[in-house]
């Protein structure tokens, strides 16, 4: 099976790779970072960078699309070649997928019109914009297309499709093998759990880099 990974400049690494972490471990994957061009793409906090192995018209079929999240996102919601990949593969792909704001890109090249489809919750009302029904779940499954909300979201929905590929033993596995196990030290990893000046600081920061 090949997972063809979306890089643009400026993503959250952690959307790509924590996803690539689950699915390049399944029974035959073939996992392929791809972008307008092929090299270095730096992430959105400038010191990692990813390579991407191929550019969008060397991947044009693969099984499963993923496209990531991060403020880079935001140039990437006019129709362009992107766009015209993005609907290209989604014509024979087995799972068209994103992680945080990843499904915006989606909806915005009209892939997720009239589904239900989730994103990381401080953009969530902006789905609603592209035609798209938001929902506030960790992971949301409308038929092929599956969208995780914000960055570490990403992980749980690629163990819920490598249970949906190949089995829930080989999921399982999975998460044994990377230690999965997650145990955080605080409560506040949701808007609904986190204390409110912890939340209200987040949404400044997160709209003074939305603003750049």
């Amino acid at each position: 099976m090949q997972t063809a990974v979306l890089l643009f400049d400026r993503l959250t690494t952690l959307d790509a790779v924590g996803p690539y972490e689950v699915l390049s471990r399944l029974p035959g994957a073939e996992v392929v970072f791809v972008a307008e061009r092929p090299g270095p793409v730096r992430g959105d906090r400038g010191s990692l960078a990813l390579v991407a192995d191929a550019a969008l018209h060397e991947v044009p079929h693969p099984d499963l699309v993923l496209v990531p999240g991060g403020p880079g996102q935001n140039a990437l919601m006019e129709d362009g070649p992107v766009h015209e990949w993005l609907r290209e593969a989604d014509t024979r792909t087995d799972w068209t997928t994103s992680v945080c704001t990843g499904s915006l890109v989606l909806a915005a090249a009209g892939l997720l019109e009239g589904r239900r489809a989730t994103t990381h919750w401080g953009a969530l009302e902006r789905l609603a914009e592209h035609g798209a029904r938001p929902v506030s779940e960790r992971h949301v499954t409308d038929g092929k297309y599956v969208t995780a909300a914000g960055v570490s979201a990403g992980i749980d929905m690629a163990l819920m499709l490598a249970g949906r590929i190949a089995g829930d033993t080989v999921a399982r596995s999975i998460q044994l093998g990377i230690e999965y196990d997650p145990r955080p030290p605080y409560d506040a990893g949701s808007p609904r759990t986190a204390p409110p000046e912890v939340l209200a600081a987040l949404r400044d920061r997160r709209e003074a880099v939305l603003g750049q």
